[in-house]
Order: C-alpha cells, then sequence, then structure tokens
C-alpha cells in the first residue's frame, strides 16, 4: 500500500512496524533461521514456481496479497515448520473463504513453505530499525495501563516483579533492545524428559518435537530420537508464558506495556 510520506506520523510508523513483528511471530521465540540469503536456495527457487503456479493468482507473486491475505504477514506462515501448518491449509483449502484444495505433493508444499519463509525472512531483514531509534517515538502508551495489564490480564506478575527480577530493567537496554527483550526474552532453553517402556529416563535440550517424534541432546552430547507412541514425552519450557501472550497481545497492550517498563529506572 503506498502512504504519501506526510500523512504518517512517527508513533504511526512504529505501530505499523510492530504490526508487522506481531503478525510473523518473529518469532515464536524459537531460534530465528538466518536472515535472507543473498542467493536463494534451490528449494526457495523450485518453491517461487510452485506459488506462481498455483497461489499467486490470489496471494500475488511476491504473496503480499491481492485477492487472497498478505502471506509475509500471515502468522500461521510464522509459525510454520517445514509445511506441517501450510501443507493441511493447501490440501483442504478454505473453502468458506473462497479457497479452494490443491493437491500437491509434500514435496510441492514443502518447496511453497521454503519460499513462503524466505520472504518473510526478507521482510524482517528490510525491517530494521536502529538501536538508538527515539524513545519519545516508541512511548505512545499509557504507563497505568500497563501496570495494569502486567498486574492483572498479562499475568506477568506470575513470573516477575517490578521490585525484582525488573528492578532498574529500563536503565539496562535502550528504548529498542527494552521493547524486543520484553516481547522475545532471550534465553529459556527447553529441556525434555523421555521415559521409554522399560521405565529407563533420559533427560536433555529438546532438539525436535512434534505428534511423531522426540529428539534429545542428552548430557553427553549424543542426540536422542524416540517414537512419541513409545515414549512419555514431557516438555519443560521457562517461556511458555510468553510463547502464549504473544497471539493474545493487542498493540494497545504492547505499547501500554513498554510505557510501564519505561517507568522501571
Amino acid at each position: 500500500m503506498n502512504v504519501r510520506k506526510k500523512d504518517i506520523s512517527a508513533a504511526a510508523v512504529i505501530s505499523r512496524l510492530l504490526a508487522s513483528l506481531f503478525a510473523l511471530a518473529l518469532i515464536s521465540l524459537a531460534a530465528l533461521p538466518a536472515l535472507a540469503q543473498e542467493k536463494p536456495s534451490p528449494a526457495v527457487e523450485r518453491g517461487k514456481k510452485e506459488f506462481d503456479g498455483n497461489c499467486s493468482f490470489c496471494h500475488g507473486g511476491d504473496a503480499t496479497g491481492g485477492r487472497g491475505p498478505d502471506l509475509v504477514r500471515s502468522a500461521l506462515v510464522a509459525h510454520d515448520a517445514g509445511g506441517n501448518l501450510i501443507g493441511p491449509v493447501i490440501l483442504s483449502g478454505r473453502p468458506d473463504k473462497g479457497m479452494p484444495p490443491l493437491h500437491l505433493s509434500d514435496a510441492q508444499i514443502t518447496d511453497i513453505a521454503a519460499f513462503l519463509h524466505y520472504r518473510q525472512l526478507q521482510g524482517l531483514d528490510s525491517a530494521h530499525v536502529p538501536k538508538d531509534y527515539a524513545l519519545k517515538w516508541l512511548l505512545t502508551g499509557s504507563a497505568a495501563a500497563g501496570k495494569a495489564y502486567f498486574n492483572g490480564a498479562g499475568g506477568c506478575k506470575d513470573c516477575h516483579s517490578a521490585a525484582g527480577d525488573l528492578a532498574h530493567v529500563a536503565t539496562k537496554y535502550s528504548p529498542m533492545e527494552l521493547e524486543w527483550q520484553m516481547l522475545y526474552p532471550r534465553g529459556g532453553q527447553r529441556t525434555v524428559t523421555v521415559t521409554l517402556p522399560s521405565g529407563k529416563v533420559l533427560q536433555g535440550k529438546l532438539e525436535y518435537l512434534d505428534e511423531f517424534t522426540v529428539a534429545l541432546r542428552d548430557s553427553s552430547g549424543w542426540y536422542r530420537s524416540f517414537r512419541r507412541d513409545q515414549a512419555k514425552v514431557s516438555v519443560h519450557d521457562p517461556l511458555l508464558a510468553h510463547r502464549k501472550l504473544l497471539d493474545e497481545l493487542t498493540q494497545a497492550d504492547v505499547h501500554n506495556l513498554f510505557a510501564y517498563m519505561e517507568t522501571l529506572k
């Protein structure tokens, strides 16, 4: 969408940037892949051809939307891993929204997913904002409303304390870094406990998990993989509350929480 420069206030610019970041989920808090390569991979190039032939009529050649929605800002695409979420939509369609099912192979779906992820990474790369972005352009929310959300609906106080782990947090980070940390905190490695039918228990860093397989890396560095129907699996995710909150936060919540965080000096 083309918008004249004079029509956009600084607050609107950062609001739109945050909207893009949320739609991309960024982060599902999992480690982000490297930014889009200069030269697309063969899978991305194949996916582009598949997308052009099957999807571009509605979603646009660059996946930014047309008759169908913008897929570069799609939360479903951002949360997808290798086509696990994109595939069912392609195969089943969304008849209620005018999208017919497409009978594509697993390989075709995987390539389309690779192309869409590449387009999202390009979007992230182009949306770079300097760390020294002025506080006055970010500070558009209500600190009082942010505090109320922190202590109430957001559930933040269940894990954090303004007088404890967050004391003076606004002096530790630049405004942009503080907002980033607030939404996508570092650390919080997921671990898993796997109990085998024999009763043997294995623990380690969670490397992979889907409905069929779980994999971990144990303390010795060995990569171990098990079928989920043959093991009891218990995942410990210290950032689970943050991951869930990303799907619930509104733009107003983000601005208000940030305004409150900026008071913790």
